[in-house]
């Protein structure tokens, strides 16, 4: 088995374990521990998510972080390009972006300092399996290009794997904030 397989077999394990983790209602415990985890960071450019399907709800603590610096979420630009950053307010008006995100439909672009990334799998190496696309391992590795970046995986708990298949493009994390915990690497 190649290693394109490989990770489809792996994506498609955690689709089904972090869809019944979804349903579970969750979500709510991994809210409260990345708005912990997040806090001493208060100020700087933060980048979080819209969640889409079953990906554990970034909301309220992108909500809460507002009232301490700016909060932007990512824009896809195309295949095989870097993501943009354009600021997120709590009833900012909302547009159609693409895989289903609502993204705001104006705003200032912003670089963050911290993202906060959706995940399919991370394991306790600093891994992570996205949807295979590479948005967040270019944009990763160009703003760590820069400056030091912080990247925070946030996922549920049951979207732990063993030995990720990983690539050395993929950018690692630097902690995963779950609903039962928090693993800084």
């Amino acid at each position: 088995m190649n290693l394109a397989e490989v990770k489809a077999n792996e994506r498609k394990a955690a689709f089904a374990r972090r869809k019944q983790a979804h349903h579970e209602g969750r979500g709510s415990d991994g809210a409260r521990l990345l708005l912990e985890y997040l806090k001493p960071h208060q100020g700087k450019v933060l980048a979080a998510y819209m969640p889409i399907r079953t990906e554990i709800d970034p909301l309220p603590v992108m909500h809460a972080m507002t009232r301490f610096g700016p909060v932007c979420v990512p824009i896809i630009q195309g295949a095989g390009q870097a993501l943009k950053f354009r600021q997120w307010t709590p009833g900012c008006a909302l547009v159609d972006g693409p895989f289903g995100a609502m993204v705001p439909e104006k705003g200032d672009w912003l670089v963050p300092e911290i993202v906060v990334a959706p995940l399919v799998a991370f394991d306790r190496r600093g891994g992570r399996l996205g949807y295979g696309g590479g948005f967040y391992d270019r944009t990763l590795e160009g703003l760590r290009a820069t400056r030091p970046t912080l990247a925070v995986g946030f996922a549920y708990a049951a979207q732990e794997a063993q030995g990720l298949p990983l690539e050395p493009t993929d950018q690692p994390l630097d902690a995963v904030v779950t609903e039962q915990e928090v693993f800084v690497f």
